[in-house]
């Protein structure tokens, strides 16, 4: 699906779905903490948990920047709806794609990209969060076996999920990421144990959860790439992950302008709409001026990487300035709304909240900027 007509069509669906589906139900989700079964159905016959499995396997076959675009478009609704197949598009699914067996991808991407297997992809650990590369799980080789003894932290979908993508230390000598290895794990298989969703800020309906593996023994074809490559598995992965949540950035942020300038327009103030305060209309422009930006640099990111190039600095410089971004546009949401944004009835003081998580997951802002300085040295500037 790479034709412009048919993205359009894609597009035109999804924001016909997000407006009469979705927003209805953003209050509804946050209340009860889960998406309704059918909504989640409706998902899956839309085909949102393949849009990023190549066709041969089942799913859309989205480029890079489709898949923005088509976030771009998702993400004006609540972050919990693009949650239900975030894992099963991004970190969950794309170790698979880049570098699994064909076996691997026959056995495991068409029901992926159904949404019949959830995925999730389990490498934060109580001691291995932003630095990654300390992971201490362990995969130690038993025969034609990988016995995989260890816990992991804060795994989302981990409770829905069929598939674990885990990092585990192959080499117990080695320090750093060059010990690890990755390996696909069924959550049926002896030994996996889930633990209860955590409670949190935000982001109602997308639930995280511990795992633990206990003596879990995983047959050596479930090994994703060479022992030892699991590290540069994760980083791959992360760096196209970094490129859709970027895109789910600027989506709410869309969402939190349109909102803005609505009420804005509608709220009366000392005699007049508030959007012919010029403070007002300070916040305004700054919010529009930095979504813009945001959009501008993923979809330029985009294009590089389905070029083939290496965009681990443009993915790392996208995710920090758009995470940052949406958290300010949703700060001067919240100051135009007044106490009205600061109460429930309009939803957004839950957006605010929604949207902290993204300056923290799948590389947190403070480790984004240390890729992009160690990726200036690297290139010369």
């Amino acid at each position: 699906m790479q034709d412009s007509e048919t993205l359009g069509q894609l597009l035109a669906v999804l924001r016909r779905f997000v407006n009469e589906r979705l927003i209805p139900l953003e209050a509804k989700v946050s209340e009860d903490d889960s998406i309704p079964a059918d909504v989640l159905a409706e998902m899956r016959a839309l085909g949102l948990f393949g849009i990023s499995i190549p066709e041969e396997y089942g799913g859309l076959g989205l480029s890079m920047e489709a898949e923005c675009r088509a976030m771009f478009e998702f993400c004006r609704c609540s972050p919990a709806f693009r949650s239900a197949f975030g894992t099963n598009v991004g970190i969950g699914s794309q170790g698979l794609v880049m570098f699994g067996t064909e076996a691997q991808k026959q056995r495991w991407l068409p029901g992926i990209a159904s949404g019949e297997i959830v995925t999730s992809f389990a490498l934060t650990e109580p001691e291995a969060g932003s630095d990654s590369a300390s992971v201490r799980t362990k995969a130690e080789r038993d025969g034609d076996s990988y016995v995989i003894s260890g816990g992991k932290r804060y795994i989302t979908n981990a409770n829905r999920a069929a598939l674990f993508t885990v990092m585990a230390r192959t080499e117990p000598n080695s320090k750093g990421g060059s010990g690890v290895s990755a390996f696909l794990v069924p959550s049926g298989l002896p030994g996996v144990s889930i633990g209860k969703p955590e409670k949190k800020m935000g982001q109602q309906g997308a639930h995280i959860c511990d795992v633990n593996f206990d003596g879990v023994r995983v047959p050596v074809e479930n090994r994703l790439g060479e022992e030892g490559q699991g590290f540069r598995v994760a980083m791959q992965v992360l760096d196209r992950g970094r490129l859709h949540i970027s895109s789910v950035c600027v989506g709410v942020a869309e969402r939190l302008i349109e909102e803005s300038v609505k009420y804005a327009g509608e709220r009366k103030q000392f005699g007049q709409a508030l959007a012919s305060f010029q403070m007002i209309q300070a916040m305004l422009a700054d919010s529009r001026t930095e979504a813009n930006a945001a959009r501008a640099m993923v979809l330029e990111a985009a294009r590089k990487r389905d070029a083939g190039e290496n965009v681990t600095m443009e993915a790392a410089c996208c995710k920090l300035f758009a995470s940052e971004m949406v958290g300010r546009v949703a700060d001067c949401t919240v100051q135009i709304f007044g106490g009205a944004g600061y109460v429930a009835d309009h939803g957004i003081e839950r957006f605010y909240r929604d949207v902290r998580l993204f300056r923290i997951y799948e590389g947190a802002s403070e480790i984004q900027r240390l890729v992009i300085a160690r990726e200036m040295m690297k290139q010369g500037g």
